[in-house]
């Protein structure tokens, strides 16, 4: 009746009234609580806020924290404390009980600190339940040590021989202590580390002999294809028949003979010179090879006869061999000119000719191939000088093609010109007599390339083997670590290759990363001509002193072998760690806990009319409520909560709704409600079962299909279906939580939308910051559950290639040597791709491991290139934040700002664009 539809439009409009103003108190408290658990920059990208995330596997080696362009200190640290004796050294150091009574000096004041934070470092790494730890304090004193400033990365070398002199040093002030109590003083870090060789020779015809002592020995690299070379000659200088001959010469040189070699043998490969060009320091990234075994023996003192006999012998070799080389070469490359070719393959080409039959063609045969329209192609044409008159009479509808074929007046051919080189005259005899003179001359130089190649290599193999004899042979070296540098000069990053004898394999440490590698992946990044890495400094050990080695303090019985202190200091750590790990579970458990409450509290609600129900129930995808449809949500929630709570009002509000709905005639408000709750909730329910492509996404559209597919407790799921973010209350119990998480799902999705098409309208400039947040934001809801957000691989596929056509573009502007253009390339890679790098390198992924990889390729590949000064002092103070591997990210961006969209508008919005990229996943979502 007309009364009962007055009734209707006042209950309407009045439950539309008090759903809007809870509506917006909803907002205001839900922002509320927003900004109180704002996320930044700083927290998304710094340690995972789970410590179990952090927590050291089994007993897995303990990586080091990247404290700022530390990673020299790591590496060489790692190398050292992985020598069980250095390790016992250090772990059981105890500073001087009498250190009032020893000389002063400035050492002691940073020494002995020193010391004790690398006793504590050492400790954490054997007993610590941490992935990683951090070693600041130590870096902290050692950095003084240095004239640099504390952003520059040190130069290993440098770094090393600092670090063993304070060792020594601290050491030398037990072994005072000692002398003083009568007891013979003595240095363990001279022992292990510092060795002694015999310099003899000539200086200007008057013979000399010393001895001196050495710690790391350094080899020059430049010239030398490996190891052994380096040393022979670093080993000799000057003139060798000089230095034993029986007759005082003039010439001076000298000879280095080793008379005691540490236990642990440390070479510095120098790989730099000078650029007196450029005035600064360049990197050699030549190939140099080292073995994994090396014999000392031929550089010892005691077989100096041997082996300057050997040294004699391999000299006349490598001449003899020069002489092969050069034989062999006049074979290879034979001519007189520029252009020089293989005698082998000269006189097979001579005999290819001779044994040709010339095949002729004229230019008249040419012409009748491509004769102009009108003229008969089997025509039979004239001599050569009137083929111009021939189609005459086509002159005018041929003209663009007469003036392409030119008079042969204008470019004349000579007649039976043959079409392929041939001889012009030869007879059978001759032919027969050149092609066998051809064949033996080809086999005698094919002989005598084999027999020159033959002899080459037996030489090279009777080197080879000059030392290989047992006698030769006494004095082992076992290659312990290989310290690696990525980069230039004087800027790049280290990491350390150490084999762990128990484990009888190869271990990469990489600051906080320390995984399993292979000797193969040691001779890639090591040898050098790969990329930009290469060695730095090796490190052997004396095979026959299993003490270097022997024990394994890194187990879990190592904890007990620690010195008092050390332990109690290991066990308060861990103290701390089990307690950051026991709240993160106790926080988790309370989460869950509120899920289970959830789940006992469920409560029937009825949802829509039977006209909306009938409506939902037929269509093909989810559909925005109608209005009648939220206000029948919001006052069936009122009814849920009891009479009580309702007033009149609300009531006949409740009954105008059911006499204008035939859905109520026979089964009553409740059970209406009931029912069309059901069929609203089996509608969203098929819709959050169906595997559907990305560009139909049903969670973008319906909050309900979000919550099924996450397994919400059934309380929020009812509850949400009845009030529809209409309830005043929401943000004040566990049902906040669940919308929130939409939330966030809601802003992912427009991150995510809004990067992509601005990715394909090649905007990567803007692009960039959408998809890093996308992924960030994406990445933390994963973490609750396979459905909560979007596909990681996706994002992580498009944000990786947007680094990568930075990468290019910036590369490109430099390459174009524009000071405007130079200035944009670097400022996107120091704004932009740089900071980002880090979130590529945290999560180990290979493939964005190797688009980090890549892109520092393109930048090293500029090294040692010619350039104008200004831009190799630019790539200079650039490299150095490229090559960074921290994953600790100090400044950001802040988010982009997210914009609003209605959820049909962000459903088409994210459908276009996934359908625009084409790329979806072959398992779906």
């Amino acid at each position: 009746t007309g009364d009962d539809k007055d009734d209707l439009q006042r209950a309407i409009a009045l439950s539309l009234e008090e759903s809007s103003r809870a509506f917006r108190e909803t907002e205001a408290s839900i922002a509320e609580n927003k900004a109180s658990l704002k996320r930044t920059h700083t927290e998304v990208w710094s340690d995972s806020p789970n410590p179990h995330d952090r927590k050291r596997i089994d007993n897995c080696p303990v990586g080091l924290k990247n404290v700022g362009n530390t990673c020299w200190f790591s590496a060489v640290i790692q190398s050292l404390f992985n020598l069980l004796e250095f390790q016992r050294l250090v772990l059981h150091y105890s500073p001087p009980a009498r250190v009032q009574e020893l000389p002063r000096n400035q050492k002691e004041h940073r020494n002995l600190p020193f010391m004790q934070e690398l006793r504590n470092l050492f400790s954490l790494m054997v007993g610590s339940k941490r992935k990683y730890v951090d070693p600041s304090r130590a870096v902290e004193i050692l950095k003084d040590a240095f004239k640099s400033s504390e952003s520059q990365q040190q130069d290993v070398s440098e770094f090393t021989h600092k670090l063993l002199d304070w060792l020594e040093d601290a050491f030398q002030m037990k072994a005072e202590e000692d002398r003083l109590t009568n007891i013979k003083p003595k240095n363990p870090m001279v022992e292990l580390f510092y060795g002694r060789f015999l310099a003899v020779g000539v200086l200007e015809g008057k013979k000399f002999e010393n001895t001196e002592t050495f710690g790391q020995y350094p080899l020059q690299v430049n010239g030398f294809k490996d190891l052994h070379e380096c040393l022979e000659a670093a080993m000799v200088e000057g003139e060798i028949e000089s230095l034993h001959s029986a007759e005082n010469s003039a010439r001076s040189g000298q000879e280095h003979w080793f008379t005691e070699l540490p236990p642990v043998l440390t070479f510095e490969l120098s790989r730099f010179e000078f650029n007196q060009a450029l005035g600064r320091p360049e990197k050699i990234h030549n190939k140099l090879e080292f073995p994994y075994m090396l014999y000392m023996d031929r550089y010892m003192d005691r077989n100096r006869e041997v082996t300057r006999i050997k040294r004699e012998e391999i000299r006349r070799l490598k001449e003899h061999l020069t002489v092969l080389q050069q034989r062999l070469e006049r074979y290879l490359s034979y001519g007189s000119g520029p252009k020089r070719f293989p005698l082998a393959d000269v006189l097979q080409y001579a005999m290819e000719f001779a044994s040709s039959k010339p095949v002729c063609t004229s230019p008249v045969e040419d012409i009748d191939s491509s004769a102009p329209p009108g003229c008969a192609a089997s025509q039979q044409l004239p001599p050569p000088r009137q083929v111009t008159f021939i189609c005459a009479e086509n002159w005018l509808q041929n003209r663009e093609i007469l003036a392409i074929h030119k008079p042969f007046t204008q470019s004349r051919l000579p007649p039976d010109l043959p079409m392929h080189p041939a001889p012009r005259h030869i007879t059978e005899e001759e032919l027969r007599v050149l092609e066998g003179c051809l064949h033996r001359w080809r086999s005698e130089v094919e002989n005598d390339t084999r027999d020159l190649q033959g002899s080459i290599s037996r030489i090279h193999r009777t080197i080879e083997l000059m030392y290989s004899d047992k006698s030769m042979m006494q004095v082992p070296y076992r290659l312990h670590a290989v310290l690696v540098h990525e980069g230039q000069a004087n800027a790049g990053h280290y990491w350390a290759y150490i084999y762990d004898p128990h484990q009888r394999c190869w271990m990469k440490y990489n600051d906080i990363s320390v995984t399993k590698s292979s000797w193969e992946e040691l001779v890639r990044d090591s040898f050098g001509g790969y990329r930009n890495a290469s060695a730095y400094c090796l490190m052997y050990i004396n095979d026959k002193k299993p003490f270097l080695i022997e024990g394994n303090l890194s187990s879990a019985c190592g904890l007990d072998k620690l010195p008092p202190d050390l332990k109690h200091y290991v066990k308060e750590d861990n103290e701390l760690f089990d307690k950051e790990m026991q709240e993160w579970d106790a926080l988790q458990a309370r989460k869950a806990q509120q899920e289970k409450l959830a789940l006992a509290a469920a409560a029937a609600a009825a949802a829509a009319a039977a006209a909306a129900s009938s409506t939902s129930t037929s269509s093909s995808s989810p559909q925005p409520m109608s209005i009648e449809s939220k206000l029948l949500f919001c006052l069936t929630w009122f009814l849920l909560l009891g009479q009580a709570m309702m007033t009149p009002n609300m009531q006949g509000i409740i009954m105008a709704i059911g006499k204008s709905s035939s859905v109520y005639e026979k089964s009553g408000p409740e059970a209406a409600f009931f029912k069309a709750i059901k069929l609203e909730y089996a509608r969203l329910l098929r819709f959050a079962q169906e595997d559907t492509p990305l560009d139909n996404d049903y969670r973008i559209q319906h909050i309900i299909v979000y919550f099924i597919q996450n397994q919400a407790p059934k309380k929020i799921l009812e509850r949400t279906l009845l009030t529809q973010f209409a309830d005043r209350n929401l943000a004040f119990d566990e049902r906040w939580i669940w919308h929130q998480d939409y939330r966030n799902f809601r802003e992912t999705t427009i991150l995510m939308t809004i990067g992509l098409e601005l990715f394909q309208k090649t905007n990567y400039v803007e692009s960039l910051m959408y998809l890093i947040y996308a992924y960030q934001y994406n990445k933390e809801l994963l973490t609750k559950g396979l459905y909560r957000g979007h596909d990681e691989d996706l994002l992580g596929h498009y944000r990786r290639e947007c680094l990568l056509k930075l990468n290019e573009q910036a590369a490109a502007m430099f390459e174009a040597g524009e000071e405007p253009e130079v200035t944009t390339g670097l400022g996107i890679m120091n704004e932009l791709v740089v900071p980002c790098i880090p979130l590529l390198l945290v999560q180990e992924v290979e493939r964005d491991l190797l688009a980090v990889e890549d892109m520092r390729n393109r930048w090293c590949s500029y090294l040692g290139q010619e350039m104008e000064a200004n831009l190799q002092e630019k790539l200079t103070d650039f490299l150095p934040k490229l090559l960074d591997c921290s994953t600790e990210i100090k400044s950001f961006h802040d988010p982009p700002k997210i914009p609003s969209y209605s959820a049909l508008e962000l459903f088409e919005r994210f459908s276009r664009i996934m359908s625009a990229m084409g790329r979806v996943p072959s398992e779906g979502r």
